[in-house]
């Protein structure tokens, strides 16, 4: 996910997200301990876009 489309996103929405990419991440790290992981890169991906998904959570406590 972008950051633009992230900042479009409600409170409710981010959290959801985040949930669902903690999720992907702890499977995708599952398949790399199994070696059933193909695509290592999506890895840093997830982590990143989790990592986008708490900044714009934190600048919205900011603002408020």
């Amino acid at each position: 996910m972008k950051t633009k489309e992230i900042k479009e996103l409600t409170t409710t929405e981010m959290l959801e997200k985040e949930k669902q990419f903690k999720d992907e991440l702890f499977n995708l790290r599952f398949q790399l301990a199994t070696g059933q992981l193909e695509n290592t890169a999506r890895l840093k991906e997830v982590r990143k876009t989790i990592a986008r998904l708490k900044t714009a959570l934190r600048q919205q406590e900011l603002n408020k």
